[in-house]
């Protein structure tokens, strides 16, 4: 696409977080000389997320210190940042979006970065309670500050043990608050990681003074004199002052629904993110993309994928050949755990830990299907992710007496045993 053709026509983009965001500045970097138009209902500037379960609530600092984009870059760029705005509806037809007050923009290209948002669950008293908050948006975040300074006995209970609840617990736990997670599987992290390591993470938080509790199904928040009792299903409860619930997403592919685009466990796009629309692109959380390295279609709650998304969808609208071809990874810094995981570990059939000499708090978890491997869990190992990174790029065979040699350095070239064939 030439830049005579573009250069008098507009790009609305749905959503202003990592994705949206990225999206923008790509596209100016890429060679869109027309209208850039960004939407969002949060009426914050744009902001990074992943510290707001970690650094950002255990800090004093205003959001203004996380923003992706300092308000002058989106003017020097010129692109038009409008925030507090929400959009109710595609209309493919015509070709415009119909904003929350009713009006109209048109567009010549669209990409839907609408994310996803928290579950809550419908347990009989939650809606009730004025102490109980998910963990998504800065403003979540400044309410749970806020729960936590005018708390009495500061007790907290974190219903869900997944990443951001875990995060949570852990953040808080260094604000002096008393935490209790209830998990309702059999162990925390149950969806993502190995048995081997969610006992790692559980004896962690256990050392540092949190309670784990599986096997809890919560079926309602009751009140006694004033102070709230989260109640499970066993017939145990557990008194709190504040709830956080870290329970899972919901993706918010409501608009792509209503427009007619096609849905699975997400909208659905092809290699440049586009939809079954030509001129309609969705990049990030919200989106059921082909992954070529897995050689299925996934979906990804990642900023990696995110900002990867943006940059593919921002090089095809510009008319520039590209394809999505992303190993994905993601992080969690717990206490002083910083983990670092890279590949999907979904169908493996063994795992390894190696545990390095000299440091029981420097591990890593490989998972394999058969001989191939699938992904790696580094805790406190930088060594470990970066050749996990290369060697699951690679399809290069390990040989896993030689990986379970924790006396020897951990090196690709002792590793590699053969190429897979």
């Amino acid at each position: 696409m030439s830049n005579r053709l573009i250069k008098n026509k507009t790009c609305v983009v749905v959503g202003a977080s990592h994705a949206g965001v990225n999206c923008a500045f790509a596209l100016r970097r890429e060679g869109w000389d027309g209208d850039i138009i960004l939407y969002d209902a949060d009426p914050l500037l744009p902001y990074h997320r992943p510290p707001l379960s970690k650094a950002y609530i255990t800090s004093d600092n205003d959001i203004d210190k996380n923003l992706l984009k300092s308000a002058e870059s989106y003017e020097k760029e010129s692109i038009s940042l409008n925030l507090g705005v929400s959009v109710k509806a595609i209309d493919r037809t015509h070709k415009n979006i119909i904003l929350g007050d009713g009006s109209i923009q048109s567009y010549d290209k669209l990409v839907i970065a609408t994310g996803a948002r928290p579950i809550i669950p419908s347990i009989p008293g939650l809606a009730n309670s004025n102490n109980a908050f998910p963990l998504r948006t800065a403003t979540d975040v400044a309410n749970i500050r806020h729960a936590v300074k005018n708390s009495n006995k500061k007790q907290v209970v974190v219903i869900g043990g997944g990443y951001i609840g875990l995060e949570t617990a852990a953040s808080l736990k260094k604000l002096g608050t008393k935490v209790t997670v209830l998990e309702r599987e059999e162990r925390i992290l149950a969806r993502v990681t190995a048995p081997e390591m969610s006992a790692f993470f559980q004896n962690l938080h256990l050392e540092k003074g949190v309670e784990i509790c599986t096997n809890k199904n919560v079926i309602a928040i009751e009140t006694n004199n004033g102070e709230e009792i989260v109640c499970c299903d066993d017939g145990t409860c557990y008194p709190t002052d504040i709830i956080i619930i870290g329970v899972g997403i919901f993706v918010n592919r409501e608009l792509g629904i209503a427009a007619g685009l096609d849905i699975e466990n997400g909208i659905k796009v092809d290699e440049t993110a586009k939809t079954n629309d030509e001129d309609i692109y969705a990049i990030g959380d919200c989106t059921f993309h082909y992954n070529p390295h897995y050689g299925r279609y996934i979906r990804l709650e990642s900023v990696q994928n995110a900002v990867d998304q943006a940059k593919v969808a921002a090089t095809s609208i510009c008319g520039k050949e590209t394809r999505y071809d992303t190993i994905p990874w993601f992080w969690s810094d717990q206490y002083d755990i910083k983990l670092q995981m890279v590949g999907l570990s979904q169908g493996y059939d063994q795992v390894i830990v190696r545990k390095e000499k000299n440091d029981n708090k420097c591990l890593s978890f490989w998972y394999f299907k058969g001989e191939i491997l699938l992904a790696v869990d580094a805790v406190n190992n930088a060594k470990a992710y970066v050749y996990g990174t290369k060697l699951i790029k690679s399809g290069e065979r390990i040989n896993k007496e030689k990986l379970l040699d924790c006396e020897a350095d951990l090196k690709i070239a002792h590793l590699i045993s053969s190429k897979i064939s």
